[in-house]
């Protein structure tokens, strides 16, 4: 008896090694079967190599998603400062292990005294503007500390502290900042000018080595103390101080008082996903509609064969005339009603502007309800995909090129010029309003698939996504061919801009459909995305900002 129970344990053990066996080698047949340039566990995607490297490290050492953006935020603060920084504002798309998602929005704010006749000042046509009046209320920080709070694993301080060395001891200046800084060599900028220029004041070229020890001292300060020492402690003090030296109405009180609020994302069924969007007053909406429409021609890899594509692209363009109509409507929920918005996001309202729009042509300006506005441009976007499913998709910015130019040498802060950004959209603003924004941080999850993806470009940043998705999702190309592909923007004015390498043949059709074709110097969409399918990780920075992914 005892033989035969021996005999059974035995037996039994044996079973379970065996089933042990297979599952080793399913798991090292899956690992194996990953494409050499994809990733088996986890990965981010910054605009820059550095930043995305840094991130990753981060998760290797055991951060969350939120832990590898945050540090990835931080370190494209001095990579690409032209583009965002503590000076700024973001939104988070944050989803748990789980699937729950969360929106963290720390936008920048209206202070509360502002010049009252800020929009009389607004150009007639897109211009960078520069200038402290329009400053709004920074929000980054409380950003982080937000996401840091609901998923952080790491300590803060550690999240700072490659940022805070690349800051110290300095860098080469990469090609894409050193691509912006002309505009600083003004009389106008000569506070961010030294912060650029060698000893004698000549202004640093590409190459040439780059220190931002102010601002390495700030974030010393705020790794050991938290974000409330840029807030309420000596930083803001000499932040204001800055501010209200260069004209600014920032005030010690304007700081102390701001909130980041928390959402539940809004919820898109877009085929066999769920795309999650910030509601307004991000552009999740404008992007959701977009796509809404599209996915009703049942586009696919033949669309893109012949006439097919020709009339691929002109549904495409006729969606964004009918999405710039509505920008109108992008608004602080907390200063009007997002009932409207809602709307945007439902099937039946893109189906009904599907059957407005014509297969044979296109039409006046008035037909599609156009409201007069001004384009945008500028910001950042990380992707990041951790080993537990979690993810973030985080898009951050000072909004022009080097924000209002407004320099703190006090404490190395650029600060934003996120107040231009109601220009042509609102005949009156409120202390404590966020600007309406093209912002679209999404992240779009199915039963076995996770996409993590967001662009940056102000106005372009839902070109560049909608682009992206169409070509990946639709017309069946990889996530690195979808975003390199050249896309067609749909400027204020309803004029089509193509990107070079765009399909001659097609503009030539779409210009005899009766399309308005307009040309722009620059294209600033750039879609950073990550996306896991079959126990894959595929990571993808833009080449358009000479980004590169990191992952393991």
């Amino acid at each position: 008896m005892a033989r035969s129970r021996a005999r059974v344990c035995g037996c039994c053990a044996l079973m379970l090694l065996c089933v042990v066996v297979v599952i080793v080698c399913v798991a090292v047949f899956v690992r194996q079967k990953c494409p050499n340039d994809t990733f088996s566990k986890a990965a981010v995607a910054a605009d820059s190599r550095t930043c995305s490297e840094i991130g990753r490290d981060i998760l290797l050492k055991g951060g969350s998603a939120v832990d590898g953006a945050i540090a990835a935020l931080l370190c494209t603060s001095v990579i690409n400062p032209q583009s965002m920084g503590l000076g700024g504002g973001s939104i988070f798309t944050l989803m748990d292990s789980s699937g729950n998602v969360k929106i963290v929005n720390s936008r920048e704010t209206v202070p509360q005294k502002f010049d009252p006749d800020l929009l009389l000042s607004c150009p007639k046509t897109f211009q960078m503007m520069t200038g402290s009046h329009w400053i709004g209320v920074p929000g980054e920080l409380r950003g982080y500390e937000m996401a840091h709070k609901l998923a952080g694993k790491l300590p803060w301080s550690a999240l700072f502290e490659p940022t805070i060395r690349l800051a110290r001891e300095g860098f080469p200046i990469p090609q894409i900042q050193g691509r912006y800084l002309f505009y600083i060599d003004t009389n106008e900028t000569q506070q961010l000018r030294k912060l650029f220029s060698d000893k004698n004041g000549k202004l640093l070229q590409t190459g040439e080595i780059v220190k931002f020890e102010k601002l390495a001292d700030t974030l010393e300060v705020i790794a050991k103390n938290g974000a409330d020492a840029f807030y309420n402690g000596s930083i803001a003090e000499d932040l204001i101080r800055d501010i209200q030296e260069a004209g600014g109405t920032l005030t010690m009180q304007d700081l102390a008082e701001y909130r980041v609020t928390v959402t539940d994302a809004w919820a898109v069924p877009l085929g066999e996903y769920q795309m999650y969007i910030p509601p307004p007053p991000a552009g999740g909406i404008i992007l959701s509609l977009v796509l809404n429409i599209l996915k009703g021609y049942h586009l696919n890899s033949a669309s893109l064969t012949g006439e097919k594509k020709t009339l691929a692209y002109h549904h495409y363009i006729e969606a964004f005339k009918f999405a710039n109509g509505l920008k109108k409507h992008i608004r602080d929920p907390q200063f009007s009603s997002v009932e409207m918005a809602k709307k945007f996001t439902e099937d039946s309202f893109a189906s009904d502007i599907r059957s407005l729009i014509s297969d044979d042509k296109t039409h006046d300006p008035q037909y599609y309800n156009i409201t007069p506005h001004l384009d945008s441009m500028g910001t950042t976007h990380v992707s990041v995909l951790a080993e537990d499913g979690s993810a973030v998709s985080v898009t951050s910015t000072i909004n022009h090129i080097f924000g209002s130019k407004i320099f703190s040498p006090r404490t190395g802060v650029i600060l934003n010029n996120e107040l231009f950004d109601f220009c042509g959209r609102v005949d009156n603003i409120f202390p404590g309003e966020q600007p309406p924004s093209s912002m679209a941080p999404a992240v779009l999850k199915s039963r076995s698939k996770t996409l993590v993806i967001g662009s940056t470009g102000g106005g372009m940043i839902t070109t560049g996504i909608a682009s992206a998705l169409m070509n990946h999702l639709w017309f069946g190309k990889s996530l690195k061919e979808a975003i390199a592909s050249p896309v067609v923007y749909v400027d204020s004015e309803n004029a089509a801009k193509f990107e070079p390498k765009f399909d001659t043949d097609v503009i030539e059709a779409l210009k005899a459909m009766g399309h308005k074709l307009g040309t722009t110097r620059n294209f600033y969409n750039v879609v950073n995305a990550v996306e896991k399918e079959d126990g894959c990780v595929c990571a993808a920075s833009d080449a358009r900002k000479m980004g590169e992914a990191a992952g393991y």
